[in-house]
């Protein structure tokens, strides 16, 4: 065999077991997550805005009160912490939010949830003990959004952003609520 391919071969070997050994210590990235990572970007002239979150399923579980006690600080999402980015300044109801990346948190309670933006970047969304990793003086924002009760069911966390009703929202549902976060790109 001739240097070239026995060096080929060794590097496609470390490569190999460097895969192997991520997939065993960090993630498993060859088996499907149970909570989904998904990416929702919103585009508009100059403005670029992007959410990057986890979409965990209600499979049959009652959601808020339960699995995502009230009164009570979530990750908004499962996993990694929800990272919320902008390119240009937004201004929501009156707190100026610079561009950057930040980090979504959320208190939901029955009929109001409170929605923080923070600067913080944290590397997961919950520590050993499985409490929020927020770190409340990192926070940018700190507003309530009232509960939206849904007719029918989201089965799978969903954030997105609508445009329809004449001004920009960030939303996110799950099971029979729904939140919608004002977002304007100029102060109004």
């Amino acid at each position: 065999m001739n240097t070239f391919l026995k060096r080929l071969l060794v590097i496609l070997s470390i490569i190999a077991i460097g895969l192997f050994l991520y997939s065993y210590f960090v993630e498993n990235i060859f088996k499907s997550r149970l909570s989904p990572k998904d990416t929702v970007e919103f585009k508009y002239n100059d403005l670029k805005l992007k959410v990057t979150y986890n979409r965990p399923y209600k499979k049959g579980r009652e959601i808020f009160g339960a699995l995502v006690p009230f009164d009570k600080v979530w990750r908004t999402g499962a996993n990694e912490a929800t990272t919320f980015s902008t390119n240009k300044p937004l201004y929501i109801r009156g707190f100026t939010i610079p561009e950057g990346e930040y980090t979504i948190w959320t208190v939901p309670r029955d009929s109001v949830w409170q929605v923080m933006l923070n600067t913080k970047k944290y590397p997961w969304g919950v520590d050993a003990e499985m409490k929020p990793m927020w770190d409340p003086n990192y926070d940018l924002l700190e507003i309530d959004i009232p509960v939206e009760k849904l007719d029918s069911v989201v089965e799978q966390f969903t954030i997105g952003f609508d445009n329809s009703m004449g001004g920009l929202n960030l939303t996110i549902a799950w099971d029979k609520t729904k939140i919608a976060v004002p977002l304007n790109d100029s102060k109004k």
